[in-house]
């Protein structure tokens, strides 16, 4: 009687491997379907915004700045927030449109 309880269990256990195999590559699946996958891509939509600026484009910073674009550097852009007024910014600080920051065109 306990050896046909041992054979039961020992064929059982395989069966519940698999299945909890499954289930975590299933999590790992659904993990990087809704999480990784649309962070890498909005990371390279942002990067190639950034390396299609050109001067006179209008832009708006991370903190709400609206301006236009006077010159492109390698890593910053200068752009004009008010007549007679110029400074230099971070690309990284630049959003693609003002809708990401809340703000209205």
């Amino acid at each position: 009687m306990l050896l046909t309880i041992l054979l039961q269990a020992q064929q059982q256990q395989p069966k519940s491997m698999w299945s909890s195999l499954i289930w975590i590559v299933a999590l790992i699946l659904i993990f990087w379907l809704f999480f990784i996958r649309p962070q890498s891509k909005r990371a390279k939509d942002a990067q190639k915004f950034r390396d299609e600026l050109k001067k006179g484009d209008p832009v708006v910073t991370i903190g709400g700045f609206h301006g236009k674009i006077t010159e492109v550097k390698e890593h910053t852009v200068m752009v004009s927030v008010a007549p007679d007024t110029v400074v230099e910014i971070e690309k990284s600080a630049l959003v693609q449109n003002a809708s990401q920051v809340g703000g209205q065109n």
